[in-house]
This record gives C-alpha cells, sequence and structure tokens, in this order.
C-alpha cells in the first residue's frame, strides 16, 4: 500500500523534478531541435522535452510511458507547448507501432531505467526507418574508478527509490552492442551535478548495415 502510493502520488513529481534541472534541460536542448519527421520518444517521462522541439522540422510525435501519472503530467505539456503527441501507455519492450515508421527515437534519461535494454533497442531498430536516427542524451557509469565504486555502492538503494533508475550503466556499450554506429558521441559530468548521477552521454546513431 504504502510502496503504491509513493509510486503513484510522490514518485512521478520526484522524476519531473530531477529531471527538469537546469543542467539536465542544457543537455536537452543540444539534441532535440535536431529531431526531424515522425518521431518516437521512448519514456517521454512528463514532458520535459517538449519545450525544444523545432516544430518546423516535426510531421509528427509519438511518445511511449508505463506511468499513467506521468502520462498525464506529458499531456499538460504539450498542451502548454501547442504540440501535438500520441500518448501510448505502454513499455519499450514491446513498441506498439508497425515496422519501420519512425525517423527519429529520442532517448533521454530513460536507458538507465529499462528493465530489459537488449529488449528494447531490438524493438527500436524494428520501428526505424532507413536511414533513420537516434538521438540520446543519458547518464551512466563514470570513467573514474572511486566514482564508479561508489555508483555500485549506491544503486542498489536508488534503483528502488528512483523508479528503476541505474547509476552504473555503460551507455555506449549498450547501443554500440545493439547494432548502431555513432554519428556524434560527447561525455561529460553535468556541472552543479553529484559526481554518482552526473556523468552524461549525448549524441546521435544509426544502423550499422547503412
Amino acid at each position: 500500500m504504502i510502496k503504491k502510493y509513493y509510486e503513484t502520488k510522490i514518485l512521478p513529481s520526484l522524476i519531473n523534478c530531477c529531471c527538469g534541472t537546469k543542467p539536465i534541460n542544457h543537455q536537452r536542448q543540444k539534441i532535440i531541435p535536431q529531431a526531424s519527421g515522425c518521431i518516437l520518444e521512448i519514456g517521454i517521462g512528463s514532458g520535459l522535452n517538449l519545450p525544444y522541439y523545432d516544430k518546423s522540422k516535426v510531421s509528427k510525435i509519438v511518445a511511449i510511458e508505463p506511468s499513467d501519472e506521468l502520462n498525464k503530467i506529458a499531456q499538460k505539456n504539450a498542451l502548454k507547448n501547442d504540440i501535438n503527441i500520441e500518448l501510448i501507455t505502454g513499455v519499450a519492450e514491446n513498441i506498439e507501432i508497425e515496422d519501420k515508421s519512425i525517423d527519429t527515437i529520442i532517448l533521454t534519461y530513460t536507458l538507465c531505467t529499462i528493465p530489459d535494454t537488449e529488449l528494447a533497442l531490438k524493438e527500436i531498430k524494428r520501428v526505424m526507418k532507413p536511414g533513420a536516427k537516434i538521438l540520446f542524451s543519458e547518464h551512466g557509469i563514470a570513467p573514474d574508478e572511486k566514482v564508479i565504486k561508489w555508483q555500485n555502492k549506491i544503486n542498489p538503494i536508488w534503483n528502488n527509490f528512483f523508479g528503476g533508475c541505474n547509476l552504473n550503466r555503460n551507455i555506449p556499450h549498450l547501443i554500440k552492442d545493439a547494432g548502431f554506429k555513432f554519428d556524434a558521441i560527447d561525455q561529460m559530468y553535468l556541472p552543479s551535478t553529484p559526481k554518482f548521477i552526473g556523468y552524461n552521454y549525448w549524441g546521435s546513431a544509426s544502423l550499422v548495415n547503412e
């Protein structure tokens, strides 16, 4: 009962707050304006990317999110930003969209949380049109051994309190191992952010066999 109350009444607002900090929103601004055509946002959360789309490039935005509570907030943000989105309550491991129908995939602070990233990235590949791209900004494993030790130590507790979020996933390896190549990738510790949560990877990727 307490767990359900936390997950439905407290966690959505907590995620909205934590994922809407100034450093993270600055990262969103680096990639979201590049999105074009028919767009699929994986784990739209509360819709924090919506203010940064270049509407002149967008034909359609489809968004998938498992949380009903976050979907409600995302819908309000869509109305606020005058953007029409198709919201799907579901998971990345089973995307209810037809094959080869998406031009741009958006992954922002979601690979950390998806339970089965291998299956999710397989589904992403399935729905991508030839020439489609992934735009991503994710936090993950740091390059420093001392920070990694703290990430590994804190991760079990963090995971329980932040909706399944993992501090120590190797984002570049996850994407490359799934059959993608990086068209661009950068990484750094975000300013004004604790190091155990603040190592950020961002850029774009496309299918290897294209």
